[in-house]
């Protein structure tokens, strides 16, 4: 028995309305009616972790009573031989001292996470207060639910991420004064390097050159391991952050916006420090021949747009060097899906006014300037892996789980395609998106395969990455917004490993995961409050989830999800009419009936 629960006993008895606990011989012992234990919540629901028991006792939310995540609980309990044994919380005994997210309402106060009710209290709240209790005190008001500007503090909270918002003013050496510096580094800037990214991009990490004669592919990365020491209070606030988060309205870098915007981006016209990779492509066998790394500086000369580019590839001018190069990495891409995969995945983007309100949803494929530049990326990465041996930091994707495959072929036979396994998992995705594009479901069957696969990580020992197809992958080209690729620098600089390699991509993996949840948290959310003033309006959906009953709207407010009440059986992918019924701001929730 855990001290805790000897404790606990004791007081319960001293303190006890209820008959939970009785003495038995001169020793404490619970009612068999209770149990003592600590509040664990999950998605939908909450359990009671015992001291020295592996019995589930699950207690749905309104029968917490005010208790939360942590709390030591007296719970009663409700046997049921033929389904859960279920119990609902008589008493907190010991507050676990977490802070939680709540919101005010005409009910009273409920959690924002979880939607739980929490402790009758008097509050200097109206309805639709979002604010931060801790140990029944307010210590933080983010505002109202009704100002579109709340949205960010819910889900940056929410996230783990709220520290975030704070301004970090850490001292930044600018390495790039003084000659020695330079001196030491090759000298590139009379090379016609380029950079290429989206219209608005503020931070530029890497820069192309492509010399033609020669067949050598130069790919200059940002040099931030130059500017940021490791062990640093810089460094250790990078580390923290582990990522740029880029939400529809802003990016909050990873590093401050003196190194990200400037002294470490690719700008034009300046010159820069680089880690650069300089390739010899054998283009007869679609290979690098011999790859060179070093640290560099270069001068970019121009900074292209992905339209810009685009419109240049489209004129399909064969004297044009852009032209050249992109027929060259497409034999590259060609090559490279003999082992991996090409998937139909368009993103949407979602565009806010000054306010943060939604104003409509902006759908971006990938276009051959993407593919351009992605090829020029993949090499490098591909590269700086090969330089290391057996352990180092990599970017690793394990392949589908047997069960995931077999559910992928049960999922896309209901849709009429009569997929079946072949003799690897490869053949099997390739023959499956075969039979998709015969019948114009290939878009839908990739949602199908990605959602199959195994999720990407961090990891210290080299793996291949499956969906790459690759035996050689790390993460080398984006520093200024990733740590892991400043730690691939050092390690590639150095040869020194750090003692907590293991933990680093642990902690970098974890709050990758974090991020995603929050921005897709912020994104519902803003779907939500968008719906909520079109209440009664008609719109399209897809069907993209039929255990759950979910549906994906089309056009204005394409990619909201929404829940279905008068689901009756419909097949996967079946485009609806529907009506909205209800959105819920807080806990994201749409609902809507077929029409």
């Amino acid at each position: 028995m855990k001290n805790y629960e000897k404790i606990d006993l004791e007081k319960i008895y001293k303190t006890q309305t209820l008959n939970i606990v009785k003495i038995d011989n001169g020793q404490y012992k619970l009612n068999s009616k209770y149990k003592v234990g600590k509040v664990v919540l999950f998605n939908n629901i909450a359990m009671l972790n015992l001291a020295n028991s592996s019995q589930k006792i699950y207690i749905e939310f309104d029968k917490l009573n005010g208790a939360y995540n942590d709390d030591i609980v007296v719970v009663q309990v409700a046997f049921n031989p033929k389904g859960k044994t279920k119990g609902k919380v008589v008493q907190i005994f010991k507050s676990s001292g977490n802070e939680v997210l709540c919101y005010k309402t005409q009910e009273g106060i409920l959690t924002v996470k979880e939607n739980i009710p929490m402790p009758k209290l008097k509050l200097d709240v109206i309805d639709g207060d979002v604010f931060v209790l801790f140990n029944s005190e307010i210590t933080q008001h983010f505002g109202n639910i009704s100002n579109p500007k709340t949205d960010e503090k819910i889900s940056l909270y929410l996230g783990n991420k709220y520290y975030r918002l704070k301004d970090t003013n850490h001292k930044i050496h600018n390495v790039m004064k003084g000659g020695e510096n330079f001196s030491k580094r090759t000298d590139l800037t009379d090379l016609a390097f380029c950079t290429i990214d989206p219209a608005s991009a503020k931070d530029h990490d890497d820069a192309i050159y492509f010399d033609e004669k020669s067949s050598t592919l130069f790919v200059a990365i940002a040099d931030v391991s130059a500017f940021v020491q490791e062990g640093s209070e810089l460094d250790m606030d990078a580390k923290k952050k582990g990522f740029s988060i880029y939400l529809p309205h802003k990016v909050m870098p990873m590093l401050p916006f003196e190194l990200s915007a400037d002294l470490c981006s690719l700008v034009p016209n300046q010159k820069r420090f680089a880690y650069v990779f300089k390739m010899k492509l054998d283009l007869k066998s679609t290979r690098v021949e011999k790859a060179e790394l070093f640290e560099a500086v270069i001068e970019s000369k121009n900074k292209f747009s992905y339209e810009e580019i685009d419109d240049v590839l489209e004129k399909n001018d064969t004297s044009n060097e852009f032209v050249k190069f992109y027929n060259i990495t497409k034999q590259f891409r060609n090559k490279r899906l003999k082992n991996g995969y090409d998937f139909r995945n368009d993103e949407t983007r979602l565009i806010l006014n000054s306010e943060e309100l939604l104003e409509k949803v902006k759908v971006e494929f990938s276009t051959p300037s993407h593919s351009l530049v992605e090829e020029c990326m993949l090499l490098a990465n591909q590269e700086a892996a090969k330089r290391l041996k057996s352990r180092g930091i990599f970017r690793v994707h394990d392949e589908p789980t047997t069960n995931k495959i077999k559910k992928l072929i049960d999922e896309v036979n209901i849709l009429g395609l009569k997929a079946e396994l072949k003799k690897d998992v490869h053949s099997t995705i390739i023959s499956i998106q075969q039979k998709a594009r015969n019948v114009g479901l290939e878009h839908e069957v990739d949602e199908l395969i990605i959602q199959s696969q195994q999720q990407a990580h961090y990891g210290s020992t080299k793996k291949p990455h499956f969906g790459l197809g690759f035996t050689d992958y790390s993460h080398f080209t984006s520093p200024i917004r990733r740590y892991s690729d400043l730690v691939l620098h050092r390690l590639l600089k150095s040869s020194k490993f750090p003692d907590d390699l293991e933990d680093i991509c642990t902690n970098i993996s974890d709050v990758e995961r974090e991020i995603s949840s929050l921005v897709w948290d912020y994104e519902d959310r803003k779907y939500a409050r968008y719906l909520s003033n079109h209440i009664g309006e008609v719109y399209m959906v897809t069907l993209i989830d039929t255990d759950n009953r979910i549906g994906k709207l089309d056009g204005q407010v394409k990619g909201a999800r929404v829940y279905l009440e008068n689901y009756s059986g419909e097949k996967l992918f079946t485009r609806l009419q529907i009506k909205i019924v209800s959105s819920d701001i807080i806990s994201k929730k749409i609902t809507a009936t077929i029409v």
